[in-house]
């Protein structure tokens, strides 16, 4: 049993391949299935360099991502893209945990018109215990897939193979688009008790004066709910049909009408108190949402 407390850094599909004692196929792309390793790793902290999906069948396993512990429960996938720290713990000790899925390298995307989408799957800087719950009929989809990447990877390498292999993968990356989409739907009640604590959150920032600390960020009020800012953001846009971004544009809009309403204060006293640095960047927002400059509408409701 290993449990080596150093990094692991994973910059290669070789160097997982290794790790676990599995054989490479291609250098850039693998279908990982566990059930096939013949090393026993189970404790272990990988620094990750490639993309990588796991879909986790029956292991009792814990994720550790930074410095939360994650219950890596049956039929969920964990995503991780280059720069995560992740830590794996399997108890008890197993030689092939049940655990399938896919890795693969940025040159693979860099080589292939999947560099055009890669950034649209936001999910792959989701944190573990964001993790995708799939059905039993999301998760053929998803094996089915892995099995179609794992037949062209086995192909004669031709011209043709990187943009096959890629389009397979991108076909399953929307599969797990279109998955998300129906969690966020089918946890209805989990979103919207966020999403009321994430207004709860944006009225006691102007509140409390905090504003005058600087403009509210997407990142501020994800760590405020404990989601990371991609989740937060792709959350509050299933359920609103607009940006996070764009809903604390629109609180502050709101607030700053009761400042230019209620106070005779200079339109760039405002400003700071709202968060901006530079005046214009606050007239240039304010006009942008409600239609008319500060000094127009302060002059509009006199």
């Amino acid at each position: 049993m290993n449990r080596d407390s150093s990094i692991v850094r994973l910059d290669s599909i070789e160097a997982y391949n290794k790790l676990y004692g599995l054989k490479t196929v291609h250098p850039l792309v693998a279908v990982i299935d566990l059930n096939k390793a013949t090393r026993i790793v189970n404790h272990v902290t990988m620094d990750y360099g490639v993309y990588a999906l796991f879909l986790k069948n029956g292991v009792n396993c814990t994720l550790k991502y930074g410095r939360q512990a994650i219950d890596y429960q049956e039929g969920t996938i964990v995503s991780f893209s280059p720069g995560q720290l992740v830590s794996v713990d399997t108890e008890p000790d197993e030689i092939a945990p049940d655990v399938v899925g896919l890795m693969l390298h940025p040159d693979l995307i860099y080589k292939s018109t999947l560099s055009l989408r890669i950034k649209d799957y936001s999910y792959f800087n989701y944190s573990q215990r964001e993790a995708l719950h799939l059905s039993p009929g999301e998760r053929h989809i998803f094996l089915e897939s892995l099995k179609r990447i794992q037949e062209e990877i086995e192909y004669k390498a031709d011209k043709y193979s990187t943009e096959i292999i890629s389009s397979h993968i991108q076909v399953l990356l929307d599969y797990l688009t279109r998955f998300y989409d129906r969690q966020f739907s089918t946890r209805e009640k989990v979103c919207s008790d966020t999403f009321r604590n994430f207004e709860l959150a944006l009225n006691r920032y102007f509140e409390s004066g905090l504003a005058s600390d600087g403009f509210p960020t997407v990142n501020y009020f994800a760590n405020a709910v404990n989601l990371t800012p991609g989740y937060f953001g792709d959350m509050v846009k299933k359920m609103t049909g607009k940006t996070a971004q764009d809903l604390i544009s629109q609180k502050t809009a709101e607030y700053a009408k009761l400042l230019l309403a209620r106070t005779d204060n200079d339109i760039s006293i405002i400003a700071y108190q709202l968060g901006f640095q530079h005046p214009q960047h606050f007239s240039r927002m304010f006009k942008r949402i409600v239609g008319m400059s500060p000094t127009q509408f302060r002059l509009s409701i006199r």
